[in-house]
């Protein structure tokens, strides 16, 4: 038996008849806004790993500049 649907399966593909079917301006339109969606999505991955680190750098910095300054006007 699964010889047999394993021939079946064979033969159907290799006697495919091209289609001769109108597309449409529609599909191509829909091709080019996921690509674009995809890429956008994935530059935007990438910026968000890249971003967050950076804006913990940032606060810590800017909270140790904060401690030294107040700590500077105590002493005057």
């Amino acid at each position: 038996m699964h010889r047999l649907a394993m021939t079946a399966a064979v033969l159907l593909t290799a006697s495919v008849l091209p289609a001769h079917a109108y597309i449409g301006p529609g599909v191509g339109a829909g091709t080019v806004a996921v690509v674009l969606g995809i890429l956008a999505s994935v530059v935007m991955a990438f910026l968000a790993l890249l971003w967050y680190p950076v804006k913990r750098v940032v606060r810590k910095r800017k909270a140790s500049q904060r401690t030294v300054t107040s700590q500077d006007a105590r002493r005057l």
